[in-house]
């Protein structure tokens, strides 16, 4: 089974949602190719300073910023009944753009390494409240996971794969799909649009039924939690 997985390293709900999807495959056992596919949802962020992530839902949802921070806090414990220690009430929005660029360069190049690097860089932003956004963070982070140095260098001092990354969310808008986390398992012939994320059972139930052939639509509807 091939599953693509839309994400952005922005959007807390594509770490819950794809670390739910991880453990729900590797429970059942299923043989897996996963493809990163990119959906940068905040292009106008900066490098250095923009917008506080409570102030972005604020302005988003159309609530008040204490009601965006209540909503921050559920997710935050949402993510921590997964494991996932996360804090975004202080969180500050920042490009996710050289994030996307090293990740894509090495799913081009080392694809069985890039779910490893894409988990790294999401723990480094959410976990240990580095900025994604400074090349000086990625780079590491990239070595780390087996990535020569001089490669990694290359990638992130030069415009390379810009246009992979905006050529991904063109696919994914012409498609319907206009955030994220969605994940698209193609298996044989058929595909399932997973938008969204479901609980990590309600993963299973779907791969299982997709596996052996017992869901016909198109669309598995939308996860419990909303999407970004």
């Amino acid at each position: 089974m091939n599953i693509l997985y839309l994400i952005d390293f922005n959007c807390p709900y594509s770490y819950i949602g794809l670390k739910r999807l991880e453990n729900a495959v590797e429970s059942l056992g299923i043989d897996v190719e996963w493809e990163l596919k990119s959906f940068e949802l905040e292009p106008l962020a900066g490098k250095r300073a923009s917008i506080g992530m409570a102030q972005r839902y604020s302005d988003k949802y159309g609530i008040t910023l204490e009601e965006a921070e209540v909503k921050l806090v559920e997710i935050e414990n949402i993510a921590s009944a997964d494991g996932l220690k996360i804090n975004l009430k202080d969180k500050i929005l920042r490009s996710s753009k050289d994030a996307h660029r090293i990740a894509k360069y090495v799913q081009s190049k080392y694809p069985e390494t890039a779910l490893k690097l894409v988990e790294e860089i999401f723990k480094a932003y959410f976990v240990d409240e580095e900025n994604i956004a400074d090349i000086k963070v990625l780079g590491p982070i990239a070595v780390s996971c087996g990535i020569e140095e001089s490669e990694v260098t290359k990638i992130l001092e030069n415009n390379y794969y810009n246009i992979e990354i905006e050529l991904d969310k063109d696919e994914a808008i012409t498609h319907g799909i206009t955030a994220t986390p969605c994940f698209i398992l193609n298996q044989k012939e058929e595909k399932l649009i997973i938008p969204g994320v479901f609980s990590t059972e309600e993963f299973k139930t779907a791969l299982k039924d997709f596996a052996e052939g017992n869901i016909k639509s198109k669309s598995y509807g939308i996860g419990s939690l909303s999407q970004y």
